[in-house]
């Protein structure tokens, strides 16, 4: 059995820029060491580990099997520790606590900067780290502890998690201004499938949404491209590519008008709810629990 504790912090950033250069003289820069003393501290990190983490060749370094794992958790156990240092240094000058919130697209653009700058106005001493992500992993995350809190579209199965009512937002028909369908003042969804979607990636909510709603009303949803974010899709439509669905406050003022219309859709679905939900099985820390009830409230504030 290997003795972790004979693993210390310099070797594992060590190894991590051996792999990221694949040069030992690079690697030893970047760790202020000379080579030689870089050199012995891989062959010790190897006996330590008994596995060969690198093969040395003429041109450098290159990771063995064993060595792109080690790498990987040496990674990630730095990226903790550095965590770790950053949350104290917040506690020692007064920061109460940290709140890891996990929220898809629509909730970042769309609400949480004027939602979370209120909070933290009267909640100073909290810091809250904020990750963007597809509302299925958000759940899973919080599922696994990964995060306290979790936004997510109503289409995202959550059973696993307490949740509650955030936010609701309106889905609209984006087109260009010069597209057949521009001058239309409202649109049922079913009448917009004749043409070429842009589309967000594959496992998003929005995605899903649609598609289901092409298939129940016995179509395909054409899609022609699909990126990875809302600014994308807008784009996208603007240089003809395609129309799209999007949220009405996601899409940049100065677009609409100009060189986008947003057509409002006539289908019940184009409604939608956004929820935040945490764990059923952990108890929120009290930051957290005050960040979760704000959450929960300011839809009806608004």
């Amino acid at each position: 059995m290997i003795n972790p504790l004979h693993i210390d912090l310099l070797s594992l950033r060590l190894l991590v820029c051996a792999a990221d250069t694949g040069n030992l003289t690079k690697a030893a820069e970047k760790t202020n060491m000379t080579v030689s003393a870089a050199s012995k501290r891989l062959a010790e990190l190897e006996r330590a580990t008994q596995c060969a983490l690198f093969v040395r060749l003429p041109r450098g370094l290159e990771l063995t099997a064993a060595g792109r794992g080690m790498s990987e958790h040496a990674r990630s156990i730095l990226e903790g520790v550095h965590r770790m240092a950053c949350d104290a240094s917040d506690y020692a000058v007064g920061v109460r606590g940290h709140v890891r919130l996990f929220a898809n697209t629509s909730a970042v653009i769309q609400f949480l900067p004027n939602d979370l700058a209120i909070f933290l106005t009267s909640n100073p001493n909290v810091r809250i780290g904020l990750e963007e992500a597809l509302s299925d992993a958000i759940i899973q995350a919080v599922a696994d502890g990964k995060a306290d809190i979790g936004i997510f579209a109503d289409n995202a199965p959550a059973e696993i998690l307490h949740k509650r009512l955030y936010r609701k937002d309106q889905l609209v028909l984006l087109v260009p201004t010069d597209h057949p369908l521009a001058t239309e003042k409202t649109m049922a969804f079913v009448d917009t499938l004749d043409y070429d979607y842009v589309a967000l990636n594959q496992g998003s909510s929005l995605l899903r949404r649609i598609t289901d709603a092409a298939v129940s009303a016995g179509k395909m949803l054409r899609v022609r491209i699909q990126v990875s974010s809302f600014d994308g899709i807008c784009r996208m439509i603007e240089a003809g590519l395609g129309i799209g669905i999007l949220p009405i406050a996601s899409v940049r003022p100065g677009l609409l008008g100009q060189r986008l219309r947003a057509i409002p859709l006539t289908d019940d679905w184009a409604t939608r709810s956004l929820f935040v939900g945490i764990s059923k099985d952990t108890k929120l820390a009290p930051e957290a629990a005050n960040l979760f009830e704000y959450l929960t409230q300011v839809e009806a504030v608004d």
